[in-house]
């Protein structure tokens, strides 16, 4: 029956998206799940080369039902989202860019999977065609992701499979007044409610579900923008996070993905070549969110030279931290100090009261191999704690 609702409401959101169109609309329409189950909401976002053209014509071709949406350009990839859910019909929904594509298995098993195992967002791996792509929480097919323990928070892209119902019940939207990051902000609000109700979160790791394509021109449907833009979706993100889950354990846990994928590069190696004024007002944004959200158990989850860039930003120490990054940059290998049964790296500032940096920063409180030799942390135990911290966070360079 025609008033029958879909299985998937596939909705892309598509600025300037030719030619790659044309194989992300065909990965749709050839899906094994079938064409009687699934409807495609396209939103062309104020398109100048030819994409709003490409989805006219394709929807009146097409056997999968098809709605097209034309609007004026939003500025990022919140906008056209929420035009296509607010449309949506289906059990679930799949947000798709328009230069990426499925797999022709993709919507089956992820549908299949939810249906199994009653969870409210289904992952279906992802591969990278011409770019990279998140690895680490691939290694296997899980029925219930466990959100604290696994790497599944290392991907927080919106191309994953929703109940529709989830996200009803919420009256959840991407927030468009983020420029960068409302896709990381509205797929962990999806975890963290999943992981509440205790319907869960699953993992497809046997298929490639999804390739995510790099462009030859360099351009994606996320803008690109200003260093302030990172620092406005980690905050975001962290207030999420700490709205959601009290402090402990669990919460650092979460709070490792944006203090180390959004957070810590905007204090990398390209400060050396940054003007000073840039530097302190990083520095200055960087602060109010380290006093609200570091913690001790947060700080020892990450190796040294990580925790010291970070503490530096949020103590205003500018200048200490050049100092740190331009010494990795000329091959620096700092000493290994013990004391009272501690180790340290003595990086630039270590021992120095004017500095103003705590011992702590620069305690070793996971394995690390200086200088060819492997330093360990002070207990056994603090090396297992350390060790499940660390390898949640392996995700990162990739997520």
């Amino acid at each position: 029956m025609a008033d029958t609702p879909p299985e998937v409401s596939v909705i892309i959101g598509a600025y300037d998206a030719m030619p790659y169109l044309v194989q992300c609309l065909d990965s749709v329409a050839s899906q094994t799940l079938g064409s009687d189950c699934i409807e495609i909401i396209a939103v062309d976002d104020g398109s100048t080369d030819g994409t709003g053209r490409c989805l006219d014509e394709f929807a009146a071709r097409t056997k999968v039902p098809m709605r097209v949406v034309h609007q004026a350009n939003s500025g990022g990839a919140g906008g056209p989202r929420n035009t296509g859910l607010a449309m949506a019909r289906g059990r679930y929904v799949f947000f798709l860019d328009a230069d990426d594509h499925l797999g022709a298995e993709a919507l089956d098993r992820m549908v299949a999977m939810a249906d199994a195992a009653g969870t409210d967002v289904v992952l279906g791996k992802v591969v990278g065609v011409n770019r990279n792509a998140a690895k680490s929480m691939w290694g296997r097919t899980v029925e219930r992701a466990d959100l604290y323990t696994s790497n599944i928070k290392f991907t927080l892209s919106a191309q994953k499979l929703f109940r529709r119902e989830l996200l009803v019940r919420h009256g959840m939207r991407f927030d468009e007044t983020l420029r960068t990051g409302e896709d990381a902000l509205f797929t962990m609000e999806a975890y963290l409610r999943a992981d509440a109700t205790g319907s869960g979160i699953s993992v497809v790791a046997d298929y490639p579900c999804y390739y995510l394509v790099g462009r030859d021109d360099g351009k994606h449907l996320t803008r690109s923008g200003g260093y302030e833009l990172r620092f406005d979706s980690a905050r975001a993100l962290m207030k999420l996070i700490a709205e959601h889950v009290p402090p402990g354990t669990r919460r650092d846990q979460l709070m490792i993905r944006p203090f180390t994928v959004t957070l810590l590069p905007q204090f990398g190696p390209a400060v050396l070549r940054q003007p000073e004024e840039d530097l302190r007002h990083k520095t200055e944004l960087a602060a109010p969110l380290m006093a609200a959200y570091w913690t001790p158990g947060l700080a020892r989850a990450l190796k040294v030279e990580e925790r010291l860039r970070l503490t530096c930003a949020g103590l205003g120490r500018a200048e200490l931290l050049r100092e740190v990054l331009a010494f990795g940059k000329d091959g620096g290998v700092p000493r290994v100090v013990r004391r009272r049964g501690r180790h340290y790296l003595a990086y630039p500032g270590f021992g120095d009261r004017r500095a103003g940096v705590p011992y702590s920063a620069y305690e070793v409180t996971m394995a690390e191999r200086i200088d060819g030799r492997r330093v360990e942390p002070r207990t056994p135990l603090a090396r297992r704690v350390a060790g499940r911290l660390r390898r949640a966070v392996r995700g990162l360079s990739s997520g």
